[in-house]
């Protein structure tokens, strides 16, 4: 009897050790991915340009490096498939690389935003894009009852779809491409002339306008100087005549 006890007071011992053993050693379980940016826009499908033009302008690998690193996060706007083909024929090839950069950074803001928030931001938010001069593009948001627009100044679109809302990352699909207001700024005025061609303008007009008036002068005198000759050959031949006659 004893001996069956001690049997089963081993066999317990062993089992408990089994099992301590096994969950020390058991692989704990996988940490989740890292947060795919453009994985995400490949799975919801529909927006092939805007991926393109994220891999082409290198701001999609760099949007990936900064989304381990922020603290503030981004917010990113994707105009779909539809959106591009509806742009004007030529307008996305006519950009320069630089633009086309701007283009595709002006979609994208340096904060986590969600929905709700859209609806009460200070406007112009700041974009991601900045001009020659270094000043930053800005987006405004309208919204009520959770229905929230964007505009660039140039183009006003429905925000219609959270792709993905998790700080710090918010995705959201628009159904027009963003065009920064500055591409369409009116070119600035023909730079003035310089004060060295003024005055060289000045001295060409000053030496016409002399030459002008000397040429009335130079004609008066010439005809002055004829008529005294013509007087003077009178009035000799009259001279000669009273001598002849005498």
């Amino acid at each position: 009897m004893a001996s069956g006890l001690v049997s089963s007071t081993v066999l317990s011992v062993f089992l408990v050790l089994i099992a301590t053993v096994s969950a020390q050693t058991a692989p704990a379980p996988a940490p989740s991915g890292p947060l795919n940016f453009t994985g995400i826009l490949d799975k919801n499908g529909q927006y092939t340009y805007f991926l393109r033009f994220l891999a082409d302008t290198q701001v999609g690998s760099q949007v990936q490096i900064q989304l381990n690193t922020t603290t503030e996060g981004f917010t990113v706007f994707a105009p779909t498939d539809n959106a591009f083909n509806n742009l004007k024929p030529g307008l996305i090839n006519g950009l320069d690389p630089q633009k086309k950069v701007e283009l595709v950074l002006y979609h994208v803001i340096p904060k986590f935003y969600t929905l709700n928030d859209l609806q009460f931001v200070s406007n112009p938010v700041r974009t991601q894009a900045t001009g020659q001069d270094g000043a930053a593009y800005g987006l405004n948001f309208t919204g009520q009852n959770n229905q929230v627009n964007v505009s660039s100044g140039v183009v006003e679109t429905q925000i219609n779809n959270a792709l993905y809302q998790k700080k710090p990352l918010a995705i959201y699909q628009v159904d027009k491409v963003l065009l920064p207001e500055a591409f369409f700024e009116a070119s600035s005025p023909a730079a003035a002339p310089s004060p060295a061609t003024k005055k060289a303008s000045g001295s060409k007009s000053n030496s016409t306008a002399s030459s002008t008036a000397d040429g009335p002068a130079a004609s008066d005198n010439s005809g002055s100087m004829g008529r005294n000759v013509g007087m003077g050959l009178v009035l000799g031949l009259a001279l000669a005549c009273m001598g002849f006659l005498s």
